[in-house]
């Protein structure tokens, strides 16, 4: 993927007119959202955007999924402030310029209230500098990158997926028990994909491991044979991928062909899920993996949800769907409490908030960096039916034991 300074991106668009018509998107800047008076037949809308085509899609549609049970659960009890919710979705593609137009779309056309969604770390990052520039909340769903609540956070954009160094934190001592110390990574050559390297070694280093090589991928590989060849070579204890979506189900698929597992090299990575196990099928998933949410876990807010998605879409939800429904519940519940739609009293409403994340341990987003704060789980995944779904579950990592002590001086919300 072609990387952009999406800061100069934003600029370069606004003085040139750009693909999309930035230059409309002053006359939305005339539009008090805070000021115009809502009538109780106007509906709440949300934005989400998510990849829907390209090589994240095994799963971005069930971020939409997880939404529309939230939102339809929330009409169906009188709506939010007695107003009904309506949800508004939009592909990003995983491509930056594509992002914004679809971003401009649902603020300037749509006249959205909120925006959600997204997975590449880039767009993330751009569509979060877009809605601080139109005063919109925005609430990340599927990005890992630690710039979002580092150099690149703002006072309008919470993140509600852990960032790339809580998940490698949580499981690399169990990659490490299992497989060993002495790694190979595939990484793609993406913004994600190099969070994930970064993150995985270090943790890797603070036990006491050893990166014996590696290899970068083009985003939307499919052909992984050369690169697990390498790997083999290398006669690692474990070779790692810091790849997503389709990139993870292609890699897999070449380990399992190759038989690394026959040669004693393990697999694994920061974050995998059904949405990944499903496309792959038990035949050829392995390995031991981060996972944000899983069906196995015991809460009543955790089988509300099953249930709920279930009888919508009539398959047990993924992660994705988790995100989707949890972050959507969390924009809603937000609303109500501030009672009304007004940015910064639903930023203020979420600020440090602690709430039902479905999982055993607390979640809460924290004021200082609006980082979400979460149980993360380690799972192994497995050849068969498992049940709910394609993973034992190894661990419950608490958030509060991985979550870093923001960086201040990288963090200033404004």
């Amino acid at each position: 993927m072609q990387r952009i300074s999406r800061r100069r991106f934003l600029k370069l668009t606004t003085v040139t007119g750009g693909a999309f018509a930035f230059g409309g998107l002053t006359d939305l800047l005339q539009f008090s959202r805070s000021g115009a008076i809502a009538h109780a037949s106007e509906p709440i809308k949300v934005g989400i955007i998510d990849p829907l085509s390209g090589p994240y899609s095994t799963s971005s549609i069930h971020d939409v999924h997880g939404a529309t049970v939230a939102v339809e659960h929330f009409n169906k009890s009188g709506g939010v402030l007695g107003r009904p919710v309506r949800l508004v979705g939009a592909d990003d593609a995983s491509n930056v310029r594509t992002g914004l137009t679809a971003a401009a779309k649902l603020i300037k056309e749509d006249r959205v209230d909120f925006l959600m969604g997204t997975l590449n770390g880039e767009v993330a990052l751009a569509v979060a500098d877009l809605a601080k520039a139109e005063h919109l909340p925005f609430m990340v769903t599927g990005a890992h990158v630690p710039e979002l609540t580092g150099v690149g956070c703002n006072s309008h954009t919470f993140v509600f997926m852990p960032n790339a160094r809580m998940l490698s934190k949580a499981v690399t001592p169990h990659l490490v028990k299992a497989y060993g110390n002495r790694w190979f990574m595939v990484t793609a050559e993406t913004m994600d994909g190099r969070a994930a390297e970064q993150a995985m070694t270090a943790a890797l280093l603070d036990e006491g491991g050893d990166v014996l090589g590696s290899v970068g991928t083009p985003f939307g590989t499919t052909d992984f044979i050369s690169a697990m060849a390498q790997a083999k070579t290398a006669k690692p204890s474990a070779v790692i991928l810091n790849l997503y979506g389709w990139d993870l189900v292609h890699a897999l698929k070449a380990y399992s062909r190759l038989e690394l597992a026959k040669e004693q090299i393990g697999v694994g990575g920061m974050v995998s899920g059904e949405q990944i196990g499903r496309p792959l099928g038990y035949a050829d998933h392995a390995g031991i993996w981060g996972l944000i949410w899983d069906p196995k876990i015991n809460t009543d807010s955790s089988k509300r949800f099953i249930q709920g998605v279930i009888d919508k879409y009539n398959h047990t939800p993924t992660s994705r769907c988790y995100h989707g429904y949890t972050a959507m519940t969390q924009i809603l519940e937000a609303v109500q409490r501030a009672g009304t739609t007004e940015t910064g009293a639903v930023s203020k409403a979420l600020e440090g908030h602690a709430f039902d994340g479905l999982k055993e341990g607390r979640s809460y987003f924290r004021a200082s960096d609006h980082q979400h704060v979460q149980d993360l789980l380690v799972g192994k995944a497995y050849g068969k039916e498992l049940g709910l779904g394609h993973y034992q579950l190894l661990a419950t990592v608490p958030g509060d034991a991985v979550a870093s002590t923001p960086n201040q001086s990288q963090c200033r919300l404004s």
